[in-house]
């Protein structure tokens, strides 16, 4: 009997003649990782992976390319017969891969993840590669998107479930054994301190106070000299789902010398969208169109080198820090993650949705 139900396989295939856009956009509804690509006849013609999306948009693809342009033709993947449960669960092991299509006639029969093999055989096969980077949280600021409740309680203390947004923020980096956490405080900062004296936490967490306001990167002139390996840097309102070590990964692959996390957008414009030519004459009405972009998420990872470059005690923004990094002449890339990776908990209406994603 397959572990995932009709409607669960359904969900996961697309036509390969479907676009980027559509494909992104089907990911993000189901919440996975993987999309199944399928010919016009519902045969299995291979996969794409949340990586695969990412190589692609940074390759600078239309959204409007066709699936089939960048498929994983040849993906890891088994035949259905009586045994096919331990010849999967050899492959996930040994090639420490996340999922595991299952074909039988050609069709799409199940998909296989680590997490089945996991509950079936009661021990973590594959645990997450172990960071030693440092995380620098950015906390200093006063929230006025969450006002009026800012006034009295300080963002990062503002609670999603049993747990406050900095706790989330930390413990989604410790299960890579990251346990050295830098905190910059400015407004309430006291308050901020004393919450973490009482919860007594398990992991390091230094404060940076910093005297006034210095914007998203200004403190981190004070970590100068302090590291010698790459820093992750976050707003303390952003929640960032991705494989961090991937992440680190991909910034010293590419030899960034800062890489910023950018979520891909969907914006539907409500109205009929007017072009004109010839100095006012109607074109063409384009109803209701949509528009994606790459927007910027507020988590980072620089190289300690480039924290040189911060002007002491001046407010100064990690966007003005890139354009330094860009006009002296290093370099700055993408790392895309999907929209529903990323959430902004700064403002109000995001707070409360992203309650409900969460909790």
């Amino acid at each position: 009997m397959p572990y995932r139900t009709d409607e669960e396989l359904r969900s996961l295939q697309i036509s390969e003649n479907a676009s980027l856009k559509d494909g992104l956009k089907q990911m993000d509804a189901i919440r996975n990782n993987l999309i199944v690509i399928i010919d016009d006849s519902g045969n299995f013609i291979g996969i794409i992976t949340d990586g695969d999306f990412r190589r692609a948009l940074l390759r600078g693809l239309d959204y409007s390319t066709p699936l089939k342009e960048f498929t994983n033709k040849s993906p890891f993947h088994v035949q259905y017969d009586t045994n096919f449960m331990e010849l999967a669960k050899t492959i996930i092991i040994s090639k420490r891969i996340r999922h595991l299509p299952v074909i039988k006639d050609e069709k799409l029969y199940d998909v296989i993840y680590k997490t089945d093999i996991e509950e079936k055989s009661h021990e973590n096969i594959s645990d997450l590669p172990k960071l030693n980077n440092p995380v620098v949280i950015m906390a200093g600021g006063k929230g006025t998107r969450l006002d009026p409740f800012t006034r009295i309680l300080p963002k990062p203390l503002l609670p999603i479930g049993d747990k406050t947004i900095l706790e989330v923020i930390i413990d989604k980096f410790l299960p890579y054994s990251i346990h050295d956490f830098y905190l910059t405080v400015n407004y309430k900062a006291i308050v901020i301190k004393s919450y973490f004296e009482e919860l007594k936490p398990d992991y390091n967490l230094h404060f940076i106070e910093e005297d006034m306001p210095l914007g998203t990167g200004g403190a981190l002139k004070y970590l100068e000299g302090k590291f010698d390996v790459p820093i992750i840097v976050t707003n303390c309102d952003i929640l960032v789902e991705a494989y961090y070590s991937d992440l680190v990964k991909h910034h010293i692959t590419n030899q960034n010398d800062i890489t910023m996390v950018a979520s891909v957008k969907h914006y539907n414009i409500p109205y009929g969208i007017c072009e004109i030519e010839n100095g006012g004459e109607l074109k063409e009405i384009k109803e209701k169109p949509e528009y994606s972009f790459l927007v910027n998420t507020g988590m980072y990872v620089l190289n300690p080198e480039v924290i040189s470059k911060i002007p002491p005690n001046k407010f100064y923004h990690i966007t003005h820090l890139m354009e330094q990094v860009k006009i002296d002449g290093g370099k700055v890339g993408l790392y895309p993650v999907s929209e529903n990776d990323w959430m902004d908990v700064g403002e109000w209406d995001v707070f409360n949705a992203s309650l409900k994603k969460i909790i």
